[in-house]
């Protein structure tokens, strides 16, 4: 691979995706995992040799997280569904929200203490009709607690570093919100972490020092903020639509960053030809190892 350079995105993985989201770095296998929402994909893609491999998922899918034993617990439409990569298949496991049929699920992470917290959110991204939600392996499955609601389109979510604090987005809000958590996994103190005046938060992961990093729709930027807030010098991106970033490599100093083709007008990607790839760049903190759900 061509020799990445600090904050100076370079395309690495020319896939032009409608909608590439979710993007998980797989430490044993030196591959980075995503899905293109719209076009109902799961990608991988091994940065060192170029190899690439797709998945055909049975509806919209929003995430794709690890789980013990090398297999994935999925975020689609109506629910969670588990993803086995050897054998392409997907197995539906908890039905969320069947109450609100016009929802899917959109976005999620795992934390330090090996829970799912993942957001849902209006298909048609005008109601205010998303919850974020927990995830624990239970008794007799998967445990799914609902903790809060009213977000359009909820993003995110991501943990601190320290498991003590969640951060969401409400990406037409422009607003970035923090919670305390608890070692129970209940949340509190919900208050507005960042607002955007510029483009709209997509997904955000932490780094190992809980800087906040947030893909940026319609800004062509990654924005980063220190715990407290404050707000570092952006990473200029070559496409408008960025949709999330995590660390990979062997020091998870490697930044992948997924964009979309969703929403560009046709004289617009004439000028983004490679919006919808998977670009990256070095940077000097690394990122926090992907964590698994104990399933």
């Amino acid at each position: 691979m061509t020799t990445l350079k600090h904050h100076d995105p370079l395309c690495v993985y020319d896939v032009r995706a409608t909608l590439a989201e979710g993007p998980t770095w797989s430490v044993e296998e030196k591959a980075l995992y995503f899905v293109d929402i719209v076009e109902e994909k799961v990608h991988r893609f091994v940065p060192s040799t170029g190899e690439r491999s797709v998945w055909t998922a049975p509806d919209r899918i929003g995430f794709l997280l690890p789980v013990e034993g090398g297999t994935f617990l999925a975020g689609l439409r109506d629910g969670l569904h588990r993803f086995d990569p050897k054998s392409g298949q997907f197995e539906s496991d908890t039905v969320v929200e069947p109450e609100h049929p016009g929802n899917r699920l959109n976005d999620g992470c795992v934390d330090s203490k090996g829970r799912i917290w993942f957001g849902t959110m209006d298909n048609g991204e005008t109601h205010p009709t998303g919850s974020i939600y927990r995830v624990l392996r239970g008794k007799d499955g998967l445990e799914v607690t609902h903790h809060d609601e009213g977000y359009t389109v909820s993003n995110g979510p991501t943990v601190s570093p320290c498991g003590k604090v969640l951060y969401v987005c409400d990406s037409p809000e422009q607003r970035i919100y923090a919670f305390d958590v608890d070692d129970a996994g209940e949340l509190s103190n919900e208050r507005v972490f960042a607002t955007l005046t510029e483009g709209y938060p997509d997904g955000i992961v932490t780094d190992s020092e809980g800087t906040v990093w947030s893909g940026v729709w319609g800004g062509g930027k990654v924005l980063r903020f220190r715990p407290d807030g404050t707000q570092l010098e952006p990473i200029a991106m070559p496409v408008s639509n960025v949709t999330k970033v995590t660390f990979g490599g062997d020091d998870l100093k490697t930044v992948y960053v997924t964009t979309a083709r969703k929403g560009l007008s046709e004289e617009v990607l004439a000028r983004e030809e490679q919006a919808g790839s998977i670009f990256a760049f070095t940077t000097d903190v690394a990122g926090l190892p992907q964590r698994r759900f104990a399933l």
